[in-house]
């Protein structure tokens, strides 16, 4: 039985021929637009990759499956890219459909010779490489390169307590509502529910896992401090007219307990991202051990010194 999520952890490099705008807070935003309307132009699989329906077997809480990549480009909010300056961004790809991967790389060899941001900007794709993830190496992305993987078993030993540091806006439902703070069994079962989603339609099946019993061992995790704050940001649907909020909270939380079972899922959540939106490079997430395993050296027997 694997125990593990597979996918290609992607970079994206260009330079730019224009100068090109990020706006403020948009920069994934404005390349998950971008991507949409130019797969739907060029991409035979743009339904299953842009807008993929929920089949009923997925957690309640996703009303929709979740899009098989995420953005990562908050580097670029906010930038002026000049011409002739080099420029990146990255897209984790949960779907191991090779033709999925061929359509990212022509579609965004497209969009750059189109034109990104409010200005459209041209530029030219360079490169595109995997990021070391799991033991695989970095490596430019060939018809051969094999999918990072992350290993979900449970650790031998894990730090008792961690800090996690939500870097953009983040949203966690929990009973139909949208939760005021990272609780430790509602940030875990939203990047349980989401990691087995992912690999249950895109990757290598169904998660062979006791969600119950997790769900009840999480519930001993406390969180020992948490300073979060909203952040609103909105978008406006080029299609339909549309604003969208993209708010949420960013911050710290520090959480303690028995932590073997669910760093797998937290360091895979640096990738998967979590929460509602994650697609647009919300719910990105950072770990810190703050505090190594407490690791009990075996007693020994000394015996009493001989007496003379």
């Amino acid at each position: 039985m694997t125990f593990n999520v597979a996918f290609f952890p992607l970079r994206f490099e260009f330079t730019a021929r224009e100068p090109i705008c990020f706006p403020p807070a948009q920069a994934a935003n404005t390349l998950r637009g971008a991507l949409g309307v130019i797969l739907k132009r060029i991409a035979c699989n743009y339904a299953e990759v842009f807008e993929p329906t929920s089949d009923g077997e997925g957690p309640s809480g996703l009303a929709d499956s979740p899009r098989p990549f995420v953005f990562r480009a908050r580097h670029l909010d906010g930038q002026t890219i000049q011409s002739g300056q080099s420029f990146h961004f990255d897209l984790n790809v949960f779907s191991l459909d090779r033709d999925v991967l061929s359509g990212f790389v022509k579609t965004f060899a497209a969009l750059a010779h189109e034109g990104l941001g409010p200005g459209r900007g041209k530029a030219d794709l360079e490169s595109v490489r995997r990021l070391a993830a799991g033991s695989l190496p970095e490596e430019a992305l060939s018809a051969v390169t094999e999918p990072g993987s992350l290993d979900l078993a449970p650790l031998d030993s894990a730090p008792r307590k961690i800090r996690v540091e939500f870097l953009t806006p983040t949203e966690l439902k929990h009973d139909h509502r949208i939760a005021a703070r990272p609780e430790f069994p509602i940030l875990f079962a939203r990047i349980r529910d989401r990691v087995a989603t992912l690999r249950r339609l895109y990757g290598e099946g169904p998660l062979d896992i006791d969600f119950q019993g997790s769900g009840l061992r999480a519930a001993t995790v406390r969180m020992t401090r948490c300073e979060v704050h909203r952040v609103e940001a909105t978008r406006r649907s080029t299609r339909t007219g549309q604003i969208h909020s993209l708010g949420g909270f960013v911050g710290i939380a520090e959480y303690e307990g028995d932590l073997a079972e669910f760093l797998p899922y937290l360091e895979a959540a640096r990738w998967t991202g979590v929460g509602r939106q994650s697609v647009w490079g919300k719910g990105e997430i950072s770990l810190t051990a703050l505090q190594l395993p407490d690791l009990r050296l075996p007693s020994i027997d000394i015996p009493p010194p001989a007496h003379s």
